[in-house]
């Protein structure tokens, strides 16, 4: 059975990826007239004129065509990571500060200036995978630069940690909020573990000492800070000192940190800590799978104290797949396989848009796709869900051939 489950993945997953995620972003999303990618198109691929540009979907973008590059050796995705690398150079990159800037004008001069950590992670995230594309050394040079104006800038040698949010010459901005929907806080569970993929992947290529002693440092503040020991779940915002400051609780970011936590402690490489964060990894997924995914594969959205919010989000779905894959291989469970197959056939019937292409952003409480939300967006780009397709085949491919 599981045997049968494993081909079943990689037929479906390998078809998602090369036929449908990939190609939809290569077909729809290039700004010809306006250069880069276009900032926000509709459910049904009508355009909105003159959207602003997001830094999070331009570096996202760079990633996940660098990485789709990295396995396949197709010349086209290298051409749109190309697109996306010059793009973020040219645009978003602050020459005069440093850094990169939240987004920019549809013909990309600068919109919002300000310099979120956040952002300038996924900018480490993308400009180092692109490295690992083209060897061009100025992205990782642009890559370098950048985690030193966060350590200059935004790391808190007191209590450790970042944060969150700076003007453009990296004075601490008046309202520290990544969205509208977030609490104007210090410091964050999001904040940090994008930070922690970016500065992973950056360490990959670049074994800096600086670099190992803070990626070291942002895995020992998950582990004593930020996951609740008691519950195994996330909290969410925290003061300076890492004091919580909500009782939220983040399903998607759950199990997506449960996985990436772990691949972080193994790419650091320190055998104390992998040996922690594989127990937490798994303790977490055991969580998700048990008090939070449904019978029919979908996973719920956040809750707050009293609360559920119930709208299905497609990347808490996409997470779930590699959360729930990684656990799989960490204990050797057929039940974390089985939910992977649960939760994919849930995203093959309701997320994926069989007609037009790519995913669906939002599934809500009554089931149906809501078309208020974009396909493509500051925050809907192909990283989620191309990351999942593409994390599950190598896994795959590792369980049948050791590499």
């Amino acid at each position: 059975m599981e045997t049968k489950i494993i081909d079943y993945l990689e037929k479906r997953l390998a078809k998602e990826l090369y036929d449908n995620i990939l190609p939809f972003w290569i077909d729809n999303a290039v700004d010809y007239d306006h250069g880069g990618f276009i900032g926000r198109i509709f459910n049904d691929l009508r355009v909105e004129e003159n959207a602003p540009k997001g830094l999070i979907l331009n570096a996202r973008i760079l990633w996940t065509f660098s990485k789709a590059y990295n396995i396949s050796k197709i010349d086209d995705y290298l051409q749109i990571a190309t697109r996306a690398y010059r793009y973020l150079i040219e645009k978003f990159y602050d020459e005069k500060f440093g850094g990169f800037v939240w987004s920019v004008d549809y013909n990309g001069n600068f919109f919002d200036e300000k310099k979120r950590a956040y952002g300038q992670g996924f900018a480490i995230y993308g400009l180092s995978e692109y490295y690992r594309a083209s060897r061009d050394e100025w992205a990782l040079k642009v890559a370098i630069d950048t985690f030193h104006h966060l350590e200059k800038y935004a790391f808190d040698p007191e209590n450790t940690g970042y944060f969150e949010t700076y003007n453009r010459d990296w004075t601490l901005a008046d309202d520290l909020r990544l969205s509208e929907r977030d609490m104007d806080e210090k410091k964050s569970m999001n904040n940090h573990l994008h930070l922690l993929e970016g500065y992973a992947n950056l360490y990959r290529v670049w074994k800096n000492k600086l670099l190992e002693k803070q990626l070291r440092s942002l895995l020992l503040n998950f582990r004593d800070h930020i996951i609740n020991r008691e519950t195994l779940h996330f909290r969410l915002f925290f003061d300076e000192k890492w004091h919580p400051k909500s009782a939220n609780e983040s399903y998607g970011h759950d199990i997506e940190g449960s996985w990436l936590l772990f691949e972080s402690a193994e790419i650091l490489g320190h055998d104390d800590l992998i040996d922690d964060i594989k127990h937490l990894a798994v303790k977490m997924a055991e969580v998700s799978r048990d008090n939070h995914l449904s019978p029919d594969g979908s996973l719920c959205f956040e809750s707050s104290p009293g609360t559920l919010n119930r709208e299905k989000h497609w990347w808490v779905s996409a997470e779930a797949l590699v959360g729930y894959f990684n656990a799989y291989e960490l204990t050797g469970e057929k039940a974390y396989l089985y939910a992977v197959q649960k939760v994919w056939d849930f995203i093959d019937h309701h997320f994926v848009d069989k007609e037009l292409g790519e995913w669906y952003y939002l599934i809500n409480e009554s089931g149906h796709v809501d078309n208020s939300e974009y396909k493509v967006s500051e925050w809907k780009g192909p990283y989620h869900n191309g990351r999942a397709c593409i994390e599950i085949l190598a896994r795959i491919r590792k369980i049948k051939h050791g590499k």
